[in-house]
């Protein structure tokens, strides 16, 4: 700004010569705000460090704070941001619907290189947004539509559900093992199944009570379907839910409590025996890596393992005895090794027939399309 001033009092033409030779020295960002439209057109910049940076953005069911399914995708999220070559947004506490259709196309208005789409009801919205947005790309957790931009992910977090109930069936003595679930879909049923048969592998007499609260977060609501579960004689109780309500209510009733998405140990310390914990952070990361490198793809299914690092559980608590502990860790070394037969059949549904056969292993479609409970789960799928 001081030479422009110092410049003012020149003739025209030697400014305007000045002014040429200025452009041809400016640093990149100068040249592309000065230069003509047809000359950047006839010779593009070279590529700065600025236009290799990614941009994502990340969109949220629930409230992040300091527990739950938000949380664990935002630790994610962090990981992305530490990566000196991407950038993030995230907006939290998005209904499902309408208005996740309004923050998705913001988001896509603001110039994000992909968007995470967090939650199972906010497929649909993204499917919608992407047909007006063919140059974004999108991922959506844990649902099963895809399009040439869209690619959806989860991980099989029915592995730690399972290494879990192996803990509660242990560790109950009423053989009532209480469930606050959200909703009735295949990755909520299938999380239950994983658990009841890790519980009656280790405890035959065992019954898992569900609860539905329709829900992913409303810790009041959370916290009185634990409630209900404990005044039925269940002494332990597990989640498939975002806050540690139904954590707390176990610890006020002398129970034990199993948590879900993050370590929520800290918040029933006397209670709480493990938690099914996700770790968003590698998969985000490699994904980030892809849309830089050029190499990602649309239309595609992820669906990560504990071998992938993106599922695991919590340390147990000191009340479990160390036998349990030997025993589930076990268990876990061999999902860590690739050895998964957590729904190996025969696999009984809770009329007491045969849903998988013996010798037999269902596939991931049949997998992610689980609709039905095993015996040993009391509730119904609606």
């Amino acid at each position: 700004m001081k030479k422009l001033l110092k410049l003012i009092g020149l003739p025209a033409a030697l400014l305007l010569a000045l002014s040429l030779f200025a452009c041809g020295e400016a640093p990149q960002k100068e040249k592309k705000a000065e230069e003509p439209a047809k000359t950047e057109k006839a010779q593009a910049p070279a590529p700065t460090e600025e236009a290799k940076v990614v941009k994502a953005g990340f969109i949220y069911v629930s409230p992040v704070g300091d527990a739950g399914y938000s949380y664990a995708h935002d630790l994610g999220r962090q990981a992305v941001e530490a990566l000196p070559y991407a950038t993030t947004k995230f907006a939290e506490s998005v209904p499902e619907g309408a208005d996740s259709e309004r923050v998705l196309r913001n988001m896509a208005r603001e110039g994000m290189d992909i968007i995470f789409a967090t939650s199972f009801g906010y497929m649909d919205p993204v499917m919608k947004v992407a047909k007006e947005f063919p140059n974004t790309k999108f991922m959506h957790c844990s649902g099963f539509k895809k399009a040439a931009n869209v690619s959806n992910y989860f991980g099989r977090i029915y592995q730690a559900r399972y290494l879990t109930g192996l803990i509660a069936g242990s560790m109950t003595k009423s053989n009532k093992l209480g469930y606050v679930a959200a909703f009735p879909i295949p990755e909520v049923i299938r999380g239950i199944n994983a658990f009841t048969i890790g519980a009656r592998q280790v405890n035959p007499d065992v019954k898992v009570h569900v609860v539905w609260t329709k829900t992913w977060y409303d810790p009041a609501l959370e916290k009185d379907a634990a409630k209900s579960l404990l005044d039925a004689g269940c002494d332990v109780i597990t989640q498939h839910q975002d806050s540690p309500a139904a954590q707390e209510a176990a610890q006020e009733a002398g129970a034990y409590c199993i948590g879900y998405n993050s370590d929520m140990a800290s918040f029933a310390p006397k209670a709480n025996l493990t938690s099914a914990i996700w770790n968003w952070g590698p998969m985000y990361v490699k994904t980030i890596q892809e849309v830089r490198d050029g190499t990602w793809k649309g239309d595609q299914s992820m669906w990560w393992s504990m071998q992938d690092g993106v599922v695991d559980i919590a340390p147990m608590g000191s009340m479990v005895p160390d036998d349990v502990k030997s025993m589930v860790n076990a268990k876990k070394a061999e999902l860590m090794a690739g050895k998964d037969t957590i729904f190996a059949g025969p696999v009984k549904n809770q009329a007491g027939e045969v849903a998988i056969a013996e010798g037999t292993t269902p596939d991931d479609g049949a997998l992610l399309g689980m609709d039905w409970f095993v015996e040993g789960v009391v509730g119904t799928t609606n």
